[in-house]
């Protein structure tokens, strides 16, 4: 018990006063997550390219389909990106 005691105690200073390295470590967004938003808007976009081009019923329900799992799942990344504890820069490019 009371190593497991000191153990936590380590942990609870260094992430109360971290070191500048730290501090940065744990203002930067993890490059995969990055990644998935980008895939995920790409995939979006080409959801929607995939409707104008549906011919019949089952091609539209299916791109209608397509479209909304894509959504939701850019609008779940972003959403976990902005609950992160993150120093947000300024971005000028676009997706």
């Amino acid at each position: 018990m009371g190593r497991n005691w000191l153990t936590w105690l380590n942990w609870w200073k260094r992430w109360s006063n971290p070191n500048e390295q730290e501090k940065e470590e744990r203002n930067e967004l993890p490059e995969g997550l990055i990644k998935e938003i980008h895939d995920a808007h790409r995939d979006w976009v080409n959801a929607q390219r995939h409707f104008e081009y549906a011919l019949g019923k089952d091609q539209v329900d299916y791109a209608i389909f397509a479209i909304e799992a894509a959504e939701k799942r850019y609008e779940m990344l972003l959403r976990h990106a902005k609950s992160l504890p993150v120093a947000w820069p300024m971005q000028t490019e676009r997706l």
